[in-house]
């Protein structure tokens, strides 16, 4: 059967290469996805799924490589989905996503920024201190499996070790799927969540019925012998307690703003430290806060840019959907001293309204740090208020974090085109290497 080649021209938002046929008249035909691909590749393709106006397959044939192609170093790349890129060099992994951010912003919004800043990068090994892991038990095999997922799969990955993870999590995995193995209920433990801070690992054991005697022991034993913490959680993520050994805390530091953050396994923490303490650091300095300066933190979590706010702003308002990280986020200023300088609020932020801004009152400067749906219900609100005639509500800086381009792209274009805001600066911020996932930060200023 005769192969059919084609050349890869970009990357898509899942990493895969994207070329084009070609028709009968010379003419571009149909887009074509093909994984592990790069650009600038010549490739030959196994068709995996075949629509009227694209296909999507697996590369056969590698017949030119990419300059920028280099050997994973994971035994298990391709088969597992923990990550896509690894057979890209790293800094052109960062490169792709620069693009990525930049054709977002133009192809969806019409927005370009004035200055594209440095990306922001760190270890691109040994990163990942939060992690959902699978755990199944696999009778045909006779075993235990945890990791991620297969690519495009609900099985999970029969992976030995893991490269993304700290070095002592990555060796944990076989020990782990013997110990779950050992377990009475062995095939009620669909998950175990990962959380690192920088004393202690907890490991969170979903469980779908009550453990033995036995399995206490076991569990003991385990942890006693890897240093790690268990935590157990029976239901709901509300159900989620410490189990063995008791009386250790979670935390994570932010030594230049002399913030100490303490965070339960469960709670929303970035998963890279070391970018994190970058990312806010740059994110404060775009910001330019003065001391006089009423700054609101939107979308605030615990706390983890309100806290160094407060260091450098006279007040800080931060606003967060879920009352219990509310409640967190205070207590977590008021362990550091901050509370004097900081007021929490539990609001709906997707739901927001121009009104809802007016009531909060006017801030000098404003952080954005949404989910990946965005944050259009605010920023649409931000651009009732310059139409309706209120524009002295409107902040004169916005500093804007996302983990999705293309909501970035969304809401950048409504800030732009109606708030009469200028992007003053974007660039990508890499806390997620050896992966697709691209996030980004945006510096907004009044015209």
């Amino acid at each position: 059967m005769q192969e059919t080649f084609i050349e890869i021209k970009s990357l898509d938002a899942d990493a895969r290469g994207v070329g084009h046929l070609e028709n009968e008249d010379g003419s571009q035909g149909k887009v074509v996805f093909v994984e592990d691909a790069l650009p600038g590749e010549r490739v030959s393709y196994e068709v995996k799924k075949k629509k009227k106006n694209w296909e999507a397959g697996s590369m056969v044939t590698l017949q030119r490589a990419s300059s920028m192609r280099v050997e994973p170093r994971c035994e298990h790349f391709g088969y597992c989905g923990g990550c896509s890129m690894q057979h890209l060099e790293p800094t052109a992994q960062v490169a792709m996503k620069q693009r990525t951010l930049e054709d977002n912003l133009w192809h969806l919004s019409k927005v370009k920024a004035e200055n594209i800043m440095r990306p922001m990068y760190g270890p691109t090994w040994g990163y990942r201190f939060r992690a959902r892991l699978s755990v199944r038990h696999v009778a045909k095999k006779g075993t235990v499996l945890v990791g991620f997922h297969e690519r495009a799969s609900a099985f999970v990955a029969d992976i030995k070790f893991c490269h993304i993870l700290p070095p002592h999590l990555g060796a944990m995995l076989m020990p782990l799927r013997e110990l779950i193995g050992s377990l009475s209920i062995y095939n009620g433990v669909p998950q175990i969540e990962v959380a690192v801070g920088e004393e202690t690992t907890v490991l969170v054991l979903r469980i779908m019925a009550p453990l033995s005697n036995k399995d206490e022991e076991l569990l003991k034993a385990f942890a006693d012998q890897w240093g790690i913490q268990w935590w157990l959680q029976t239901k709901g993520p509300e159900t989620v307690a410490p189990f063995y050994p008791l009386g250790k805390e979670l935390y994570y530091t932010l030594p230049e703003f002399g913030v100490r953050m303490p965070f339960k396994p469960t709670d929303f923490t970035q998963v890279n430290h070391q970018i994190n303490r970058a990312l806010v650091h740059k994110a404060l300095t775009l910001l330019e806060v003065q001391p006089n300066d009423r700054v609101a933190d939107l979308f605030c979590g615990l706390g983890n840019f309100t806290l160094p706010l407060a260091t450098q702003a006279r007040e800080v308002v931060g606003i967060e959907g879920s009352a219990i990280l509310s409640e967190r986020a205070l207590e977590n200023a008021k362990a550091n001293g901050l509370s004097e300088k900081t007021t929490f609020y539990t609001r709906n932020l997707f739901e927001a309204t121009a009104e809802d801004l007016v009531a909060l009152g006017r801030f000098d400067r404003m952080l954005i740090d949404p989910p990946r749906d965005g944050a259009i219900a605010l920023v649409t609100a931000l651009a009732e208020l310059r139409e309706g005639g209120h524009a002295e509500f409107l902040p004169q800086r916005i500093v804007y974090v996302s983990c999705g381009p293309s909501t970035l792209a969304r809401d950048a274009g409504i800030l732009v085109h109606r708030a009469g805001y200028v992007m003053k600066k974007a660039g990508v911020v890499n806390m997620f290497p050896h992966t697709s996932h691209v996030e980004s930060i945006g510096v907004f200023e009044l015209a």
